[in-house]
């Protein structure tokens, strides 16, 4: 270990000259990289009596235009590239290097290939936790292991291989973002400037992107960077602050890598990850603990905790609304006792293009403010399925049997929807071809499978969950809520 001067700027304390720890591999590392350190280190301790003595109260909240130190972003750097080093997890989007015969490094994969692994997988740990990713991570990439390929996926079969990880609309901006750039005849956007242009790519995914695959010394800004730049900053501010949020990026852009980019960001996202977290931050093992100021503060006032830092916004409340589904069986039987799944085919319905879930699969529903009796639901559905599908029971339809299924609450992430489910098994007068061909149907919009292809669908999990909740209830037999056949009331 070597004994290593240098200055650190505690918010309570003024500047006081500090003498730090640091191991060997790290001080070579530091001195390699900054040969002028001992003159930097020589000039602060002359100019010492120059600076401020004293930081403002109001700089203890967090100074977010209080930069990083050259010494500090040195030794940062060194400190958690070292850590990243050992302590990296083994994920399958990031590259693994080999030693050729000569003993020069040589990358696996080709870069454009690189780009595109890094490019899923950060689209695919937005708002999901990584052991999720993974599986879903190595079977996108075995079904579509270039950009090539991803370009000739259609929607739909997209759509099902990112069944369970929600937030589909990343999914669909994947697929278009492949489409754009194979249909330009253009190699893989290597800038961050080149990269926003694409579909579903903001400034962290394009900054990822660039550092980590083309070694661009740009910046990524995410959660987990956020946490750890205001535990070292002791940054109090709003996170989610117009003004903050530029701040963090100049952070996080002083502490990038020449050399390295891509490893340097991933270590400030991994320390994030698994050291410094939100609610049980490891700061024993925490590689860059003697640059933290909210660890000192902590250590130096008892009603400071590390977690105060960055400061915790409210969530915006969640809108509660209400859904009535209705899982539409068209059986080729008029007899109910004599219901199969080999005579039944089940309807289902495509989203609009556009909005919550687009262009997805579900069976037909229907949106409610307010929560309505079942009379009301029920008058809700045959609207929606006179109007669509022109099911006008009895004039075209029989209903064999309507029974309700029951309810659940799913939530997304700005909305709480209670969903009721109802069962409506229905026998086409004439055949389904007559019912079906009417000119001013969208086929395209509809389906009737049977339950094996419905089970092999890329369907949300709410979707799974109303057809689970389903066949559960037809196992254990039908409810007293059944509507006998001989009532058939009407649809509208």
């Amino acid at each position: 270990m070597v004994a290593f001067p240098f200055y650190l700027p505690f918010p309570t304390r003024g500047i006081e000259f500090q003498t730090a720890l640091i191991n060997s591999s790290s001080w070579s590392y530091f001195k390699k990289t900054n040969p002028n350190l001992l003159s930097h280190l020589s000039m602060a301790k002359t100019n010492k009596k120059k600076r401020p003595q004293l930081i403002k109260q109001e700089e203890q909240i967090g100074d977010i235009e209080d930069l990083f130190s050259e010494e500090d972003t040195y030794k940062i750097r060194a400190s958690l590239l070292e850590w990243y080093d050992k302590n990296q997890r083994d994920l399958p989007w990031r590259t693994s290097t080999k030693k050729s015969e000569n003993g020069e490094n040589v990358q696996e994969e080709e870069e454009e290939k690189r780009a595109y692994g890094v490019w899923v997988s950060e689209v695919m740990l937005q708002q999901t936790r990584v052991q999720t990713v993974i599986d879903y991570y190595n079977r996108w990439m075995l079904k579509w292991p270039t950009l090539q390929h991803l370009s000739q996926a259609s929607l739909e079969e997209v759509n099902e291989m990112w069944a369970g990880l929600g937030y589909y609309r990343r999914a669909r901006f994947l697929l278009e973002g492949a489409k754009m750039i194979v249909a330009e005849g253009i190699e893989f956007p290597n800038t961050v400037s080149a990269l926003r242009k694409v579909p579903g790519i903001g400034d962290y995914t394009a900054g990822a992107i660039a550092s980590i695959a083309f070694k661009q010394v740009v910046p990524v800004v995410d959660g987990n960077v956020v946490r750890v730049l205001a535990r070292l900053k002791a940054i109090s501010a709003n996170p989610k602050d117009k003004t903050t949020v530029k701040s963090f990026w100049k952070l996080a852009a002083q502490l990038v890598d020449p050399s390295r980019p891509g490893d340097l960001n991933q270590s400030l996202m991994e320390l994030g990850a698994t050291l410094c977290t939100p609610l049980n931050p490891n700061c024993t093992s925490c590689p860059v603990s003697s640059q933290c100021r909210a660890l000192h503060n902590s250590r130096n006032d008892e009603l400071v905790m590390v977690t105060d830092y960055p400061m915790k916004v409210v969530k915006a409340k969640q809108r509660i609304d209400f859904s009535t589904v209705s899982v539409v069986e068209i059986s080729r039987s008029q007899d109910r006792s004599q219901q199969t799944k080999s005579n039944s085919r089940v309807l289902l319905v495509k989203r609009p293009d556009e909005g919550l879930l687009a262009g997805l699969w579900e069976f037909p529903c229907v949106t409610l403010d307010e929560e309505a009796d079942l009379s009301m639901r029920r008058k809700l559905i045959d609207q929606l399925l006179k109007k669509s599908f022109k099911l006008n029971p009895p004039k075209n339809c029989n209903v064999i049997s309507r029974e309700l299924v029951g309810e659940f609450v799913h939530v997304f992430s700005h909305i709480r929807r209670k969903i009721y489910v109802e069962l409506l098994v229905l026998h086409l007068k004439g055949g389904k071809h007559v019912l079906f061909e009417e000119d001013d149907i969208n086929t395209t919009d509809w389906k009737l499978l049977d339950s094996e292809a419905i089970s092999r669908m890329g369907l949300t999990s709410a979707v799974r969950k109303v057809y689970s909740m389903v066949q559960k209830f037809k196992q254990d037999g039908s409810s007293n809520n059944s509507v006998p056949s001989r009532k058939r009331p009407k649809c509208s």
